[in-house]
């Protein structure tokens, strides 16, 4: 096992690879892997979302809301970044891996990176497998 002394950073400062400015044209950009915690909520709250939710009420909804009164409540999120999102974790909720096209180009139009959509289909996997062995995960 290696040991590293920590004890000659103390109380000075460390430069992390933001503070750096490098000139070098062959270092890669750095990409975001992970999603935040509001975007993890998003992910959560998609998971009790059914499929209807992504469609627009039909002529009969509507006639019928306009008839008998009543609103259906509109499961949109106003940012239309954290909306992409839902849209796309509500079809990995309901089926797996096999997203409709349309659902990851708008995922990456909004600003989300193919790591981030790796990870997050990764993540809804497990949780739908643990779903289906009857853990709560």
């Amino acid at each position: 096992m290696a040991y590293l002394n920590f004890a000659t950073l103390q109380g000075s400062p460390v430069a992390t690879p933001d503070d750096v400015t490098t000139t070098d044209v062959t270092a890669a950009p750095r990409t975001r892997t992970g999603l935040s915690a509001l975007e993890w909520q998003v992910v959560a709250i998609a998971q009790h979302d059914r499929l209807s939710s992504l469609a627009k009420p039909g002529r009969l909804a509507t006639a019928l809301t306009m008839i008998f009164g009543g609103q259906r409540p509109n499961p949109e999120l106003a940012d239309s970044r954290l909306e992409a999102l839902r849209r796309l974790a509500v079809h990995a909720w309901h089926r797996g891996y096999s997203v409709p096209r349309a659902a990851i180009r708008a995922f990456h139009e909004a600003g989300f990176t193919i790591e981030q959509y790796e990870t997050l289909l990764a993540s809804i996997s497990r949780g739908r497998a643990a779903l289906n062995q009857g853990i709560r995960a």
